[in-house]
């Protein structure tokens, strides 16, 4: 029952990803009406297949591996996991119109200083929310290797890629 249980919620986080495109796709051809510039397109079908794979490597590994559910990792796990969703629909009203899933930069829009983003000090609010929640979501079924995986690739592809365009986007706009 908790495998059927645990599929329910990763299909459920799946839906909510879809209705995160639907706005991100709403923001883009707003941010783009207003003469908006996307930086750093070549790594993004990296990133949609990422999160993509994150989902369904959860249900593959659980369902294939016969991953437990053990309570003393799995409750906390699942409240980590719904506390990122809070987190996310925190970020995406915070920035309202200027959230999306790329990296849209529109000349002479402000930076936002509400919600998460009102401390200095918590640089990508969205995208330490994104690493807790690729840990916490495989974890709450036991899915470890999925949580490693998906940390690391994580991890490299923003590191190395995705931060650094979003900084140097940001950066080129406030020069202007």
């Amino acid at each position: 029952m908790s495998v059927v249980l645990y599929i329910a919620l990763v299909l459920a986080t799946g839906v909510e990803r879809l209705v995160e495109l639907v706005i991100s796709k709403r923001n883009a051809a707003h941010a783009f009406a207003q003469g908006g510039v996307e930086h750093g397109k070549g790594h993004f079908p990296f990133m949609v297949v990422l999160h993509t794979g994150l989902l369904l490597a959860c249900i593959v590994e659980v369902v294939l591996l016969d991953r437990p559910f053990i309570g003393a990792l799995g409750w906390p796990m699942l409240v980590i996991a719904l506390l990122c969703q809070a987190g996310r629909y925190w970020v995406i009203a915070s920035l309202g119109r200027q959230w999306n899933t790329r990296v849209i930069v529109v000349p002479g829009a402000t930076r936002v200083t509400r919600g998460p983003y009102r401390w200095p000090w918590l640089r990508h609010p969205n995208y330490w929310i994104v690493a807790i929640e690729g840990i916490a979501l495989p974890l709450v079924h036991s899915a470890w290797i999925t949580a490693i995986v998906f940390t690391v690739l994580n991890a490299v592809l923003l590191l190395a890629f995705r931060i650094p365009t979003e900084n140097r986007a940001l950066a080129a706009l406030r020069s202007t």
